[in-house]
């Protein structure tokens, strides 16, 4: 896969854009929640074409933009102290910290009780990202099985599952058939982990985002626009 950094003009601003070459047939072009474009194209295409497909696109592309845009500042970088929120199912938890021989995270009242020797925040983001894991584990693979009832009846092989921290995408489809789901939507709701997981099994069938794969993910899940704009703003 090669990958170049292309820009166009837009008025009195910039579209910086990364093309990436891949396996396939269409040209894609997407605007991920950091702002970033990302455009991926069949090998060989010509360079001059695609960015032509892309000034023919830039008007949405700013508006993708300015939608993304319009959710920030986001969270500032936790610091993982005491009395600091963190979300979990798309729920806002405060942490308390308590000094004891014991490591343990749990959950209650309303608090993420973190036990243990050492209060540094780098110990305390370690213990917390492994508590997230675990539950990610579970709650992923739940939801992963619940949503393959309606899709196993089709032809098609059940994918592998596999959780990882992914700074742009939410979920992703391997043409050697593994779905990989980001860590981080274990503090989205339940309903957007579902849309993730839905969205990359109709990927199964169709590989680009075309009338087909839309008209597939709308059958399967039909207030998907609602769970997409919800998971877009979760995290803020």
């Amino acid at each position: 896969m090669s990958r170049k950094v292309e820009s166009i003009a837009y008025g009195r601003e910039k579209i910086v854009f990364d093309v990436l070459h891949v396996k396939r047939k269409t040209l894609e072009i997407s605007v991920h929640p950091d702002k970033s474009v990302v455009v991926k194209a069949p090998p060989g295409s010509d360079s001059e074409e695609v960015i032509r497909r892309v000034q023919r696109r830039a008007g949405w592309i700013h508006r993708q933009i300015l939608y993304f845009e319009q959710f920030e500042p986001r969270t500032p970088p936790r610091r993982h102290v005491s009395g600091e929120s963190h979300l979990y199912l798309g729920r806002k938890y405060r942490l308390k910290i308590k000094k004891s021989q014991i490591r343990q995270v749990s959950l209650k009242n309303g608090y993420l009780y973190i036990q243990s020797p050492t209060s540094s925040p780098n110990h305390v983001q370690t213990l917390l990202e492994e508590w997230y894991l675990r539950k990610a584990s579970i709650c992923f693979h739940a939801v992963f099985h619940l949503c393959w009832e309606q899709f196993k009846k089709n032809d098609v092989a059940m994918p592998d599952l596999k959780i990882r921290k992914m700074k742009t995408r939410w979920g992703s489809l391997s043409t050697g058939g593994r779905l990989t789901l980001n860590l981080d939507l274990i503090k989205a709701p339940k309903g957007c982990i579902e849309y993730v997981v839905i969205h990359e099994f109709c990927h199964l069938f169709y590989r680009n985002h075309d009338a087909d794969f839309y008209r597939l993910l709308h059958r399967s899940l039909p207030d998907w626009v609602q769970r997409k704009h919800k998971l877009e703003t979760a995290l803020v």
